[in-house]
Formats: structure tokens, C-alpha cells, sequence
């Protein structure tokens, strides 16, 4: 590891890893060293674009033409400490866990995996290499979130009964377009890529089981494009809705006995409302300090320099749990 600093690698070229790459630059004991991806032309473009020598630009095309190959050779760098996976959720496992048998701390975008069989898979190589493997489930380490928890924990709206979690999103231009990874079954669909925000809000505040009470779906060409569930943790009812075909809910909603807490746009929150019974509403505004993905990358970058094998905000405990929910959702649709 440089001194006082990560030398990270990003493996995948899409439009998460170009918006990672941007925060990446402004946390400042960080230094982006290889990209890989499958084309030539995409990888030069990226390492241009966020400051990586062309030669560090690794591509397919330029390894051969196999496929796999240049990020087989981004994970096998010994100058990269830490390695962000930015590929589609079917190519999650294989390369989360190639990096953390070569000895790199692995940041994997959201969901972790594109199944509860194969994100706990995933956790045992985290665990059997002794290597740091976090999901980069953002929401989590937004100052409006953490403020929203405080608020809750110290009893603002009172004993906690409803949690509702509801992320839509009008994409369906990508899923009817058929080359999208969400138009691809394998993938995890729509309710593991974007309801994986909704099951950390639920697993963030109701630790008792989940049971699914009932589902109901929509699906194009066999990949889920809308999911809306309800569920029982103890003696708190939850909602979980999320889509890729629709616009609307997209807000997390905490209800209590004295009150409640709605958060807009649940999956960026800066914004939220404290409604009490009897008084005022108060308007909750916490921007981010850079954007949406700095505090992600700013705890990762902690963990990593303190040699911490686990992230006490998103540990791998709570992804299998909400892998595990998303899972027992998705059965109920089948």
C-alpha cells in the first residue's frame, strides 16, 4: 500500500464507474492507479477522462480478445490495494471474489450479488481470505441518514411500528432495449439492483425476522419490473415497493406512535420531513459533502488504512440479511 494513501483499481467502465471515479478524485488519500474493461477504445477514454496512464487503461481487446482478461489482470496488480467492482450484479461474485484471493480490499456496487446462494458465497471468501469486502450501499452513509437515525433511536416520533420503503424508477426504455443488464434474467432483475435500498432501510430499523406476508410483480421477458411487498418484523409492518417502469413511490416513510419521519428520494436522502402529532412539521435539509457516493467512499477508505476487515455501517452480516429478504420476496412472486 502507498504511504498514507489506497491505489485503487476499478474493474468495469459503465456510468457507475465513471460517477465513482469522479468522488474517488476528491477524497484525498486516494489514487485511481487501472481501469479494465472489455474495449479498447472505452478503457483509453475512461483513463483519459479520470487521470489514469494509458497503459494502466486495460482492456480485453488489447489483452487477446479473452474475455476476462484484463480484469483478471487489474485484481493481479500489486500496486492496486483496493478494487471497486462496477459490473453488472451476474458478474459480481466471480470478480468480488477473484480480487479478494489476490489480496485486495473490495468495494462491490450494490446489490452484492445477484442471489442470497451467491452473496453468502461471497461472504465466506471475505471471511476465508481475511480480506475487507464491503456493499457499496450509499444511502447508509449520508449525513441526512445518519441524522434521520439519531433522531428515531432517541424516540422523535416515538415506538417505531411501520417502516415503508419505496424506490420506482422509469427505466424502461433499458429494460425493453435487451442488451441493458437489467434486461437480463440472470442479473438479479430490478428488485435485487434498486430494492436492495429498500431492504437496508427495512433491515436498518427492524431487527426481528422478516416474514413476507404477501407480493405482487410485473415481469418483461422473464426479468421482474416491478415488486411491491408486505411484511411483518416483530410487531412493525413494513412495505417494500420498487420498479424500473414507474416513477413513483420513491421515499422511505418511518412511523411511530407520536409521529413520523418521511424521506424523499430514499436512495440520495437530503431531504426529509419530521411530522409530530399535535405540532409542527419540521423540515429536515442535509446535503451531501461532495455527492451521493463520497461518504461510501470515504468510510471504505477509513477501513482499508485501519487494516478493518468489516464495515460496522453496512457489514456483510446486514447484506445477507437483506439478500436473504429480497430473496424471500422474490419467491412469494414466483
Amino acid at each position: 500500500m502507498a504511504e498514507g494513501g489506497v491505489r485503487w483499481g476499478i474493474v468495469g467502465a459503465g456510468r457507475i464507474a465513471q460517477r465513482f471515479a469522479r468522488s474517488l478524485a476528491r477524497e484525498p488519500r486516494s489514487k485511481l492507479v487501472a481501469i479494465s474493461c472489455r474495449s479498447a477504445s472505452r478503457a483509453t477514454a475512461f483513463a483519459a477522462a479520470h487521470g489514469v496512464r494509458e497503459r494502466d487503461a486495460l482492456s480485453d481487446e488489447a489483452l487477446g480478445g479473452v474475455a476476462g482478461a484484463a480484469h483478471a489482470a487489474l485484481v493481479g496488480r500489486p500496486d492496486v490495494d483496493a478494487v471497486y467492482v462496477a459490473l453488472p450484479p451476474a458478474l459480481h461474485l466471480e470478480w468480488s471474489a477473484a480480487a479478494l484471493r489476490a489480496g485486495k480490499a473490495v468495494l462491490c456496487e450494490k446489490p452484492l450479488c445477484a442471489s442470497a446462494e451467491e452473496a453468502a458465497l461471497l461472504a465466506r471468501t471475505a471471511q476465508e481470505t481475511g480480506m475487507l469486502l464491503m456493499e457499496g450501499v450509499k444511502t447508509r452513509f449520508e449525513p441526512l441518514y445518519r441524522h434521520v437515525r439519531r433522531l428515531v433511536g432517541e424516540g422523535a416520533i416515538g415506538r417505531l411500528s411501520r417502516v415503508e420503503a419505496g424506490l420506482c424508477s422509469d427505466m424502461g426504455d433499458r429494460v425493453a432495449s435487451g442488451v441493458d443488464y437489467l434486461s437480463d434474467p440472470a442479473g438479479g432483475g430490478n428488485l435485487f439492483d434498486s430494492g436492495i435500498y429498500c431492504a437496508a432501510w427495512l433491515d436498518d430499523y427492524l431487527p426481528e425476522p422478516f416474514e413476507v406476508l404477501g407480493a405482487r410483480g410485473r415481469w418483461v421477458r422473464g426479468v421482474d419490473t416491478f415488486t411491491d411487498a408486505d411484511l411483518r418484523s416483530g410487531g412493525v409492518t413494513a412495505r417494500l415497493v420498487t420498479a424500473c417502469d414507474q416513477g413513483s413511490p420513491r421515499e422511505a416513510v418511518l412511523v411511530g406512535t407520536t409521529g413520523r419521519i418521511v424521506v424523499e428520494e430514499m436512495h440520495r436522502p437530503e431531504r426529509a420531513r419530521l411530522e409530530r402529532v399535535g405540532g409542527r412539521d419540521v423540515e429536515l435539509e442535509l446535503p451531501y459533502p461532495v455527492d451521493d457516493l463520497y461518504g461510501e467512499v470515504e468510510h471504505f477508505v477509513g477501513l482499508v488504512l485501519a487494516g478493518a476487515a468489516e464495515s460496522p455501517v453496512m457489514p456483510l452480516s446486514a447484506s445477507l440479511r437483506c439478500a436473504e429478504l429480497l430473496e424471500a420476496v422474490r419467491a412469494r412472486l414466483a
